[in-house]
């Protein structure tokens, strides 16, 4: 990656691979969340002070 890019070029790179993605719905990403729930550990998981 070129570390020398602008913040509008890095934008536009951006927007071009977001608009090649198929969109997710709520239903998905909700479905989503409770995968990643399940799969994680709480032994994984940071403890908060």
């Amino acid at each position: 990656m070129d570390h020398k890019l602008t913040f509008k070029e890095r934008s536009k790179i951006a927007k071009e691979i977001l608009s090649k993605q198929l969109p997710v719905t709520l239903k998905e990403a909700q479905e989503q969340v409770k995968k990643l729930e399940q799969q994680s550990s709480p032994k994984s998981k940071k403890r908060k002070f």
